[in-house]
């Protein structure tokens, strides 16, 4: 299972709809297993197939909660409904991304979101998310659609991300191998 290369911003695979997955063959299997891998090595606690270059309708998930409750899974195909409203804490909601490797910047995310999607034996399943998985999702789905976390910014936080991703001087086709290039703090 290699470790594969993450596409920075500008990329086109991470600007464009992800297709659905529609064979759940071994080939999908390997996709996955090399995502976890990848994403460990990363680390990171989220990782979309657009970010390794493969256009397809796939992330997987790996975080520990404040209660030791361990969240791994992969989602295939997957749908989200979004709910509730809070209070925004600029300071307490910080995101990151492989894709925009060492910036970060507060973004509001909605609270509680309701995950539909596909496992590789091709079981439905839906999980209900709360809080920092939630936002994980939000995340991750967001990949799949085209987004990426530094496009949501608020007004104020887009023209520094946007210099400093500038400054980093990615070019479309870009990337960093964990553990080889650097490591994502």
């Amino acid at each position: 299972m290699p470790i594969r290369p993450i596409q920075t911003t500008g990329t086109e695979v991470l600007h464009g709809a992800s297709k659905p997955v529609v064979s759940f063959d071994v080939d999908l299997q390997a996709l996955v297993m090399d995502m976890f891998e990848t994403m460990e090595k990363a680390p990171g606690v989220g990782l979309a197939a657009p970010q390794i270059g493969v256009d397809l309708a796939v992330f997987v998930y790996d975080w520990t909660d404040d209660d030791e409750i361990r969240h791994r899974g992969v989602a295939i195909n997957p749908e989200l409904e979004l709910f509730g409203e809070e209070d925004f804490d600029r300071g307490e909601h910080i995101e990151g991304c492989l894709s925009v490797p060492g910036l970060r910047f507060p973004l509001y995310r909605r609270p509680l979101a309701r995950l539909t999607a596909w496992d590789l034996e091709q079981n439905k399943f839906t999980e209900v998310a709360k809080g920092w998985l939630a936002r994980i999702f939000q995340h991750e789905y967001d990949h799949l659609q085209g987004i990426l976390y530094v496009d949501r910014l608020a007004d104020e936080d887009k023209p520094i991300a946007e210099s400093e991703i500038q400054a980093q001087g990615w070019q479309p086709g870009s990337s960093w191998v964990p553990g080889q290039d650097y490591d994502e703090p």
